[in-house]
C-alpha cells in the first residue's frame, strides 16, 4: 500500500476513535439551580399520578354528570399554561383539565419505569384518559395544539366513547414526530445518551426564549406568564434528561392516513403567520376530515391560543353551540 494512502486512512481512523470516544470521556457538568417540580407550582396546582409520573394539572369549572368537558393538550416546547386564556373562560360553564405534557413544565421527569414508556405516544393517550377521570370528565373537547393536535387527534381514534369534538390549533399531522426510523438508534447510543441532555440544554435561556418567541406574529404578545411557566420548567430536577427520553421516544404520530375515521365534530384553527406548521398543512388537514370547520386568524402565529384567544374563543363558542350541545 503506498505510504500516502496509509498516512490517510490512519488519520481517518484516528478521526472516527475521537469521534467515538471523545463523547464518553468529555466532562459534562451536572445542572444547577434546579429544584423539584412541586416547589415551583402554584398552591391550588393538581397533581395526577399515572404509574410512575405525576401530570402537574390545572383543574376549574364546574362537574356536572353527563356534560362535556374540556380538555387541553399543548405542543412541543409548551405548558399548560399554553391554554390560560381559554381555560378560564371556558370554565364558567365547563369542566376543563390542562396538564403539562411529559417532559414540559413541572410535570415530574420520571428516569426508571416499567412498563411502557410514559414519553411515548400511547402513554401519553393514557395518560390523558387518567387525567379526565381525574377531573371527573366523562367526556370531552380535546383542544390540542401543534405536536398536542396528534395526540388529541389519536385519543379521538382510540377513545372514540370519550371525545365529543376536537378543537385542533395548526395539529402537526404531517411531519415532525422525531428523528427518522433509519437514524433512530443512533439516539440510543453511549456516545449520545451522554450528550443527548447536554443538547438539551440549549433550550434553556435565552435560546429556547427566542425559539418560544419565533411562534408569534409579533412576539411582543408573549404573555409574562407563559414566559415564566417555561423557565419553570427549566427548573425542574433532571428536565435536561426528561426531554432527552422525550426527544428519544418520539415518533411520527401515525394519524395523517386515519382522518376519515374521525366521525366527531371538529374546528381546526391556524395563524395566517404561522412559520412553524405551514397552513397549506393545517387547511389538507380540515379537507381530509370528514367533520370539519376552517379557521384561519390573520395576523397571528403558531400559537393563536395565546395570541389571539379572544377571537378564537368567540368561534369556539359559536362552533360548540352549534355542533356540541344537546
Amino acid at each position: 500500500m503506498p505510504f500516502r494512502i496509509r498516512v490517510t486512512l490512519i488519520v481517518l481512523a484516528s478521526l472516527f476513535a475521537a469521534l467515538l470516544l471523545l463523547p464518553l470521556v468529555w466532562p459534562v457538568p451536572p445542572l444547577r439551580g434546579t429544584v423539584p417540580a412541586r416547589q415551583l407550582a402554584a398552591v391550588d396546582a393538581a397533581w395526577i399520578e399515572v404509574g410512575a409520573t405525576e401530570l402537574h394539572a390545572r383543574i376549574t369549572g364546574r362537574a356536572a354528570d353527563g356534560e362535556v368537558g374540556v380538555a387541553f393538550v399543548h405542543g412541543f416546547g409548551s405548558t399548560l399554561e399554553s391554554f390560560a386564556a381559554l381555560q378560564a373562560p371556558l370554565a364558567d360553564g365547563h369542566r376543563t383539565v390542562a396538564w403539562d405534557r411529559p417532559g414540559f413544565g413541572l410535570t415530574e421527569r420520571v428516569l426508571d419505569w416499567s412498563g411502557a414508556n410514559p414519553y411515548g405516544l400511547d402513554a401519553q393517550v393514557e395518560q390523558a384518559i387518567v387525567a379526565l377521570d381525574a377531573a371527573g370528565i366523562e367526556r370531552a373537547v380535546l383542544v390540542g395544539h401543534s405536536a398536542g393536535g396528534a395526540i388529541a387527534l389519536q385519543l379521538a381514534l382510540a377513545h372514540s366513547d370519550r371525545v365529543a369534538g376536537l378543537v385542533l390549533i395548526a395539529p402537526a399531522v404531517y411531519r415532525g414526530g422525531g428523528t427518522p426510523a433509519w437514524s433512530r438508534w443512533l439516539l440510543w447510543t453511549p456516545q449520545m445518551e451522554r450528550i443527548g441532555p447536554l443538547l438539551m440544554r440549549q433550550l434553556g435561556g435565552e435560546p429556547g426564549e427566542n425559539l418560544l418567541r419565533s411562534a408569534y406574529a409579533d412576539p411582543d404578545r408573549l404573555r409574562p406568564e407563559v414566559l415564566e411557566a417555561y423557565r419553570h420548567g427549566t427548573r425542574v430536577d433532571d428536565w435536561d434528561r426528561g426531554l432527552w427520553e422525550l426527544v428519544k421516544a418520539s415518533r411520527e404520530p401515525g394519524v395523517a392516513g386515519r382522518l376519515a375515521e374521525v366521525r366527531v365534530p371538529v374546528l381546526v384553527v391556524f395563524g395566517a403567520e404561522d412559520r412553524i406548521v405551514p397552513p397549506e398543512q393545517t387547511r389538507r388537514v380540515a379537507d381530509e376530515l370528514p367533520n370539519a370547520e376552517l379557521l384561519e386568524l390573520p395576523s397571528c402565529g403558531h400559537v393563536p391560543q395565546e395570541e389571539c384567544p379572544e377571537p378564537l374563543l368567540r368561534r369556539i363558542d359559536a362552533w360548540w353551540s352549534e355542533r356540541i350541545a344537546p
